[in-house]
C-alpha cells in the first residue's frame, strides 16, 4: 500500500513539472499578429451615407470604376504569372442577382447560402494557360456573343482548390444597377 502512494505522488509530481515546461514554452512563443493601432474616428460630417439605389456591386474591383481593357490585361498578367485557372462566366441582366431562378440553397447539408454563385460557363476552363492573350481574346468573343450579358473573369488555384478571384469584364449598355463612384453616397448626409 506505501509503494503506490508513493508512486502516485511521483507521477503526480511528473505531470505537474511537465504543465509547468509546456507553459513555460507556451509563454515563451511571440505573437504572430501585433494589434493594429488605435486611431481616432473621423468626425461625423466626413462620413458617408450609402447610396442603396442603383448601386449594387459584383465581387473584387466592384467598388471601383469599370476597369479599363489594359486594366483587364494586367489583372489577367497576373492570374496567368501566379499560375493559375482563368475561368470566363457569364449571365443575363435578369440572372445576375439573386432571384428564384438563379438561387440554390443546400438546406441541412452546407454551412452557407449559395445565392447567385453560379453563372453559365463560357467554354471550360482555361487550364495551362500561360499566355494571358487567350484569356483577353476569349473574354472578347463573350461579350460580341452575348452583349446584354454581366461576363466575369474567375480565377481557380488548383493547388489550395479555391476561388481566388472574380471581376466583371463586361457589365450591359444598358444595364441600371450601377452607380458612379462619386455618386456612390447621399449627398449632404
Amino acid at each position: 500500500h506505501f509503494k503506490m502512494i508513493a508512486t502516485r505522488t511521483a507521477s503526480s509530481v511528473s505531470v505537474k513539472a511537465q504543465r509547468q515546461q509546456a507553459v513555460r514554452v507556451q509563454a515563451s512563443l511571440k505573437p504572430s499578429v501585433r494589434a493594429a493601432p488605435v486611431v481616432s474616428t473621423a468626425n461625423a460630417s466626413s462620413m458617408m451615407v450609402w447610396q442603396p439605389v442603383n448601386n449594387k456591386q459584383f465581387e473584387t474591383f466592384s467598388y471601383l470604376p469599370p476597369l479599363t481593357s489594359q486594366q483587364i490585361a494586367k489583372q489577367v498578367d497576373y492570374i496567368v504569372a501566379n499560375g493559375w485557372v482563368p475561368c470566363l462566366e457569364f449571365a443575363a441582366e435578369a440572372d445576375a442577382y439573386v432571384g428564384d431562378a438563379s438561387t440554390i440553397r443546400f438546406k441541412g447539408t452546407a454551412s452557407g447560402f449559395y445565392d447567385n454563385r453560379y453563372w453559365t460557363m463560357w467554354k471550360l476552363p482555361m487550364f495551362g494557360c500561360s499566355d494571358a492573350s487567350q484569356v483577353l481574346t476569349e473574354a472578347a468573343r463573350c461579350t460580341k456573343a452575348f452583349p446584354k450579358s454581366y461576363v466575369r473573369l474567375v480565377a481557380f488555384d488548383n493547388k489550395r482548390q479555391v476561388q481566388i478571384i472574380s471581376f466583371l469584364v463586361q457589365r450591359p449598355k444598358s444595364a441600371t444597377d450601377y452607380c458612379d463612384v462619386a455618386k456612390r453616397s447621399v449627398a449632404g448626409a
